[in-house]
């Protein structure tokens, strides 16, 4: 199994076909069993050559996208994708949508069209605010337009006159006073020519204040006060390790601006497009990879493989972990996708990321409906000439039959006192942090109820808690030929081997440092023994085998051990791993380091999946593989197996009670975020049914969790509760199963 030369015959393994002796006798004059120091692997000072151990990654990277090969890669890849993007928004299950009760209010009568002020519910109490553009003097169903802004100063409500001279002479802007506010401009243009069109507030912005700015986009460091398991506010850990933050509200909020647009009686639903620039260009294609409504999409100034998004309203723990954005816009297709880039992040688009998205298009048969036009010339905006674009865009996909180009005219803007939603008729909602509690509260809750129907059967506990957990850990096995194995040490110790090397998925730049003890009467099981202090774990003080290990070696049981990132020998002599990584953003908002590099927990869970996966599917398959993880390691296990199907057969694990949901650090080994949404620990036990499984250490709750999920499997009989820590019982029953 421990082979490093594919050329190796059987005949060299002898009675221990599972072993492979490496034939070059260097390594073995340099190996660390030789100076007595059996558990260590590399030299000295050595630490693994590992991708992990660099800075994480965070939104300044490079996010490329390679297009799949044909149409069923990509529909396996997309639904992936866009599971990745409901769980880690909070949307899987999508929540509750409950009555808008939507208000329609104090329309302002122009010569071409009117606007309306308007506001409803996404949430129960949570208001969505906005302005509601209609074309005058049209007749039937009409095409509709949904414009989210982006961080422009007040949203809405933005008037730039103090910068509207400088667009004028660069050609950004056309006429002097309406100008002054790109975004309605837009709305404007969009009503005469047809559309009606619904501008909504960000969160934070114009009349959307329950949830102040300087929380939802300026949130720089944790509340002490909004940290408690029990009760909790927006970017704390445990909203993290539910998956709750602004931009899934925002999204939340964007869907059901979409049911309200769809609802209203002279809207052709079948024809919606969404626009939107900067931030707003986010919600655009963030709406367009999630909702199924949007005929066609104009993201301004946004989707590059460069810069991600730099704000807490586009960033979500999870979201763009081994994706970005132009794979993200990549969801929309077949539909029309429309975009413009500035001298700014997509300055680069053209070359970088556009190429891809229209060789994706052309894969799908639609190379027209794809469409960049690079305005270098401009800074970042959804200005006069870029706004040009999006119409000739949207008059072609709506349908609106105009002769192009179609020009926007002067119009008179609207002032924030014409637009505010809010008046003594129309009281401002409350907000400030208990109805913030409040809010994430009703989200958490209203999820549970959307999961009580996924319990009731297998199938749907694994398509829906399983999908879930698969997001949330964000790996499963890797394919063994991505895997290699070096062996590095072997020694002889009479009725065992001790061998020790170098498991390394090269594609990922990861290695981890194996340790194996391997009886010479093998039976063909291998346990997986997972340990708090990594492979070390395995031996006793004088370095003989630990009693656990001792005791399934004299019962002919191969055991296994790792260094998982961050233990054992990925650590310098005397260092100690107390906090996780982070990126140099000093905003403590976890989404920034989390939202494109997994958290050590998920790490050291994808070690664990890669020697499972390894010694699975070795060419000397052993007959069975079980994994154990007692005290201090029982909730990696629980999470691994919960991801390794049928390749585990029996698990032995002690959760000591584990939970995400109590974890009150982000830089905490143990943070996950998303680990408490899918019934914490327990359920990811659950997912490990029908299979093998020993449990110590849970609460009484947790267990009826666990056997719940067993019952469902009609597996009840290989489940085994356990009363003791002690690893004597536990392995007792290990040696008994088949």
């Amino acid at each position: 199994m421990y082979r490093d030369h594919p050329s190796m015959k059987p005949s060299t393994l002898a009675r221990c076909r599972f072993l492979l002796i490496l034939p070059v006798a260097g390594l073995l004059a340099l190996s660390p069993a030789l100076r007595g120091d059996v558990a260590h692997v590399l030299p000295p000072g050595e630490l693994p050559k590992d991708a992990r151990l660099e800075a994480p990654k965070d939104l300044d990277g490079y996010f490329p996208f390679t297009p799949s090969p044909n149409p069923a890669a990509w529909a396996v890849r997309a639904e992936r994708l866009r599971r990745q993007l409901q769980v880690t928004l909070g949307l899987w299950p999508m929540p509750t949508r409950t009555p808008l009760h939507a208000v329609v209010h104090g329309k302002v009568d122009r010569e071409t069209y009117t606007v309306e002020r308007v506001y409803f519910e996404s949430m129960p109490g949570f208001f969505v605010t906005g302005s509601l553009y209609r074309p005058k003097g049209s007749k039937g169903k009409l095409p509709a337009v949904l414009s989210p802004h982006g961080h422009w100063e007040n949203g809405r409500f933005y008037d730039n006159a103090k910068g509207i001279a400088a667009e004028l002479a660069s050609g950004g802007e056309k006429f002097g006073d309406s100008g002054r506010s790109p975004l309605q401009a837009r709305c404007v243009q969009l009503a005469r020519m047809g559309c009606v069109v619904f501008h909504y507030d960000m969160i934070g912005y114009a009349d959307s204040l329950q949830i102040p700015s300087s929380l939802s986009h300026g949130f720089s460091k944790q509340r002490p006060e909004m940290n408690s398991p029990e009760s909790w506010g927006l970017f704390s850990p445990q909203a993290e390790e539910h998956f709750q933050s602004v931009m899934g509200l925002q999204t939340w909020n964007s869907i059901r601006a979409l049911d309200f647009l769809c609802s209203l009686p002279d809207v052709d639903s079948a024809r919606i497009g969404v626009t939107g620039a900067s931030g707003g260009g986010t919600q655009t294609f963030i709406l367009g990879a999630l909702d199924p409504r949007p005929a066609v999409a104009f993201p301004a100034v946004m989707v590059s493989t460069a810069m991600q998004g730099g704000c807490t309203c586009e960033n979500a723990s999870g979201l763009r972990i081994d994706t970005g954005n132009v794979e993200i816009a990549a969801l929309f297709a077949p539909k029309p996708l429309g975009m413009t880039g500035a001298n700014d992040w997509t300055r680069e688009m053209a070359t970088k990321g556009f190429p891809e998205l229209r060789q994706h298009y052309s894969m799908l048969g639609v190379p027209e409906n794809v469409a960049f036009q690079g305005l270098n010339q401009f800074g970042h905006n959804y200005n006069y000439p870029s706004r040009a674009v999006m119409y000739g865009w949207m008059n072609r996909h709506l349908h609106l039959g105009l002769a192009e180009p179609v020009v926007e005219t002067d119009y008179r803007r609207l002032t924030p006192e014409e637009m505010t939603v809010w008046d003594e008729k129309h009281p401002k909602p409350a907000g400030g942090p208990e109805f913030e509690r409040k809010l994430v509260r009703w989200w958490h809750e209203d999820l549970q109820k959307q999961l009580r129907p996924a319990r009731s059967s297998a199938e749907e506990y694994r398509r829906v808690f399983g999908g879930g957990v698969d997001v949330v850990l964000g790996r499963g096995m890797p394919p063994a030929a991505e895997l290699s194995y070096q062996q590095v040490t072997k020694e002889d110790r009479g009725a065992y081997w001790v061998i020790g090397g170098m498991l390394r998925q090269a594609s990922r730049q990861e290695e981890n440092p194996v340790l194996a003890f391997h009886p010479k009467e093998w039976k063909g099981r291998v346990v997986l023994w997972i340990h708090p202090d990594g492979k070390a774990g395995l031996l006793a003080p004088g370095g003989e085998p630990a009693p656990g290990v001792k005791q399934l070696l004299d019962a002919g049981v191969s055991v296994m051990g790792i260094d998982l990132v961050h233990q054992g020998e990925f650590l310098k002599p005397g260092e100690t791993f107390t906090r996780t990584p982070r990126v140099k953003n000093p905003r403590e908002a976890a989404a920034y380091t989390f939202g494109y590099t997994p958290a050590v927990f998920a790490q050291r869970v994808h070690d664990i999946l890669k020697l499972v996966s390894f010694v699975k599917h070795h060419e000397r398959t052993p007959r069975v593989v079980d994994l154990v993880g007692f005290r201090g390691a029982g909730h990696w296990v629980a999470a691994a197996r919960a991801q390794a199907g049928d390749a585990v057969d029996s698990t032995v694990i002690d959760t000591a009670g584990f939970r995400f949901g109590s974890v009150t650090e982000i830089h905490s080994p143990d943070f996950l975020p998303g680990g408490a949404q899918y019934d914490d620990l327990p359920g990811m036990l659950g997912l490990a049914a029908p299979g093998g499984l020993y449990l110590v250490g849970e609460t009484a709750e947790g267990i009826a969790r666990v056997q719940a999920a067993y019952n469902r499997e009609h597996a009840l009989a290989k489940l085994a509760i356990g009363n003791s820590p002690e690893s004597g019982p536990a392995l007792a029953w290990l040696l008994s199963r088949p």
